[in-house]
């Protein structure tokens, strides 16, 4: 029985491989079906499926005019790439002659630093800068991203090594995966019945990503067969686990176990860990500890006068009940951040009433195709055409990258800084306030009440799913009065009024500033974690390693988030690698301990500092969870993905103190 274009039942997973660099390497040698790659092709990003022919044929001339593909700055690109109708259909013919024909040999795999460059740019139609090219040919598998060994230890050199791992979300799975190369022992320690962290935590109405799940997944691995470009939590979920499964984490996981404290033993070169498991406390010792439990790990509770009062359904948006019915209820959100643009659209049907509490208005990215799932043929050339995946894998990571980033930048000439940091930063505003208008046009009420006075992009980068016309539905009321209290069956606003509520939902967010330091984490000399970073103002090297915490690592830790867009999945990966380098290096160099310089971590949280200041999330005009009380941001970096890779790519153990093992027992 075949599927919809003749390779197997719809939804089998055929020509899955291990990883990016293996599935490009053992293309079937078979040549595919004319008649139903002509059927796939139609569907086909034309950018993407140039690449591919310059990898099948080696031909450069696919680069050039009259192929060349147009700029495109729209986050869902043109899939006809901007070229005439003629040129189309011929390179649609000359693909299905080209991947029809036997046998079928890449004539290149690895396009080498210059050549990557050139397919690079004009995939975009935009001159992209050298340092992308060596970063890209790891993204895409072309080379090898992990770290070796020189050589290889014997197993009883690794037997003291142990790794303990607090949390399995997407960080600890990429760390396990990485350290089961290595042959390098682990645990991950996990407080929920299964994997996922907060994917598997928030289960709310909606929940899903805002970064294409082709961005938002690993470089390595098995394909995922992702129905929708903006997956939702469900399937990230089981990719999730899936990952879990293929890269043998599981049986290194202790579910259901917590650690409750972690003291550095100086003497003995190691980490004493108290654990709380099923079956009571638990004392053990580990030479490296990792924190991967992140930024969103922690939800705010509510604080607002009277909120033990309520006597409905009250809770957190990431501890949504399971079976929970909205039907003929009156339901009330308060905040209007990312958790609450997802779920108003997903649950305005279910409800008797919605009332939406609002603090401060969002900026919105309006995105065709935003909830759409992929087409047929689209999803057949992902799974199946030579080198496809990769490129498309690379147009979204770079449209939801790095190519934000210069736009968020303070422009010193600029004449209007109270509105915008730059002129393109102020020409996205405006497409954004057009776009409320033209969504609310017949509620110019609502739309005054929905336009941020903020530089666009201030805040996290919100994409929108039908938020502003469901704002506009006759019984869904947004309130920006503020909220003066929590009543026994409602809220009350500052001007006296009381609506009504059987269920009140918190989307408030999460504690962002306290990270890893909520762990009871102690350092050299019994020095607190939470101390060391002054309750709210966390600081790490490359967000990585704390002076005076040996053998400590954070993954996703302090200044590591992406404000400006791109995928935590490489933020994982990136850390990951580096972590396995500094164990690799001590393992061969015979240290017992590594500890970062004060003098290093300084100059890093400086250099951090520094760029912010010119960056749009120290603007003085809005409220923001990247920034503690004190107004510095903690939780996302200001570099590009490309920079945070080369800083990652090799640990330099001169930044560091170090223990040798002759003298640590």
């Amino acid at each position: 029985m075949t599927g919809p274009f003749g390779f197997g039942p719809e939804g089998e997973e055929t020509g899955f491989q291990s990883n990016w660099l293996t599935t490009v390497q053992s293309i079937n040698l078979s040549p595919l079906d004319r008649h139903h790659l002509a059927e796939a092709i139609e569907e086909a990003d034309l950018r993407v499926l140039l690449m591919t022919l310059v990898h099948m044929t080696g031909d450069r001339g696919w680069l050039e005019p009259p192929y060349a593909p147009a700029r495109d700055v729209n986050l869902i690109a043109d899939p006809s790439a901007g070229l005439p109708i003629d040129v189309q259909a011929h390179l649609r013919r000359q693909a299905v002659e080209i991947f029809g024909r036997a046998p079928l040999h890449p004539a290149i795999h690895d396009p080498g630093d210059l050549l990557m460059r050139e397919m690079m740019s004009a995939c975009l139609g935009e001159k992209v800068p050298e340092e992308y090219a060596p970063a890209m040919r790891e993204e895409l598998g072309f080379v090898d991203r992990d770290i070796h060994w020189a050589s290889r230890p014997l197993e009883t050199q690794l037997s003291d090594r142990h790794v303990l791992i607090v949390g399995a979300g997407v960080n600890g799975i990429v760390l396990g995966a990485k350290l089961s190369q290595l042959d390098i022992p682990y645990t991950i320690v996990e407080k929920n019945n299964e994997v996922g962290g907060t994917w598997l935590e928030n289960r709310y109405p909606g929940c899903g990503v805002d970064t294409p799940n082709h961005a938002y997944s690993l470089s390595f691995g098995r394909r995922y067969p992702w129905s929708r470009y903006f997956a939702l939590r469900d399937e990230i979920q089981d990719y999730l686990e899936q990952c879990t499964d293929d890269f043998a984490v599981r049986p290194n996981i202790r579910f259901h176990t917590t650690m409750t404290s972690a003291i550095w033993d100086e003497q003995h070169a190691h980490w004493r860990v108290q654990l709380q498991t099923p079956t009571g406390t638990q004392m053990v010792s580990t030479p490296f500890l990792v924190s991967a439990i992140g930024q969103f790990n922690q939800p705010t509770g509510p604080t607002i006068e009277g909120h033990r009062e309520f006597e409905g359904y009250a809770f957190h948006t990431a501890k949504w009940p399971e079976d929970l019915s909205l039907c003929d209820r009156h339901v009330s959100i308060i905040g209007t951040g990312a958790s609450a643009m997802q779920i108003v659209p997903a649950i305005a049907d279910q409800v008797k009433s919605l009332t939406i509490y609002q603090r401060t208005p969002q900026w919105v990215r309006p995105i065709p195709g935003y909830g759409e799932a992929i087409g047929k043929g689209s999803r057949w050339l992902l799974d199946h055409l030579p080198y496809y995946v990769e490129w498309f894998r690379f147009t979204m990571f770079w449209r939801y990258g790095d190519g934000l980033l210069p736009f968020l930048r303070k422009d010193p000439d600029w004449l209007y800084p109270e509105r915008a940091l730059n002129r393109v930063n102020d020409r996205h505003r405006q497409e954004m306030t057009d776009f409320i208008h033209s969504e609310l046009r017949d509620r110019p009420d609502l739309a005054v009440r929905c336009l941020p006075d903020y530089p666009a992009y201030g805040k996290r980068i919100l994409l929108d799913n039908g938020w502003y016309r469901t704002l506009a539905r006759p019984h869904i009321e947004l309130v920006t009065d503020p909220i003066d209290c929590i009543t026994a069956d409602g809220v009350r606003t500052c001007d006296a009024r009381d609506r009504k509520a059987d269920i009140l939902i918190y989307a408030i967010g999460f504690q962002m500033t306290s990270m890893a330091s909520r762990l009871g984490i102690r350092g050299r000399n019994g020095l607190d974690l939470r101390t060391a970073w002054q309750d709210d103002n966390p600081t790490a090297y490359l967000g990585i390693t704390v002076p005076g915490f040996p053998n400590f690592f954070c993954m996703l830790g302090p200044n590591t988030g992406l404000g400006h867009g791109g995928s935590t999945m490489f933020q994982s990966e990136c850390q990951a690698r580096y972590i396995t380098g500094c164990i690799v290096n001590m393992v061969e160099s015979g240290l017992s301990s590594i500890d970062v310089r004060q003098g290093a971590h300084d100059d890093y949280v400086r250099r951090v500092d520094k760029e912010h200041d010119q960056m749009i999330w120290s603007h003085p005009g809005m409220t923001t969870y990247y920034r503690n009380a004190r107004g510095r941001v903690v939780t996302v970096m200001p570099w590009r993905l490309v920079d945070y890779w080369q800083m990652t790519r090799a640990p330099d153990l001169g930044d560091y103190q170090v223990g040798r093992s002759d003298s640590a027992h």
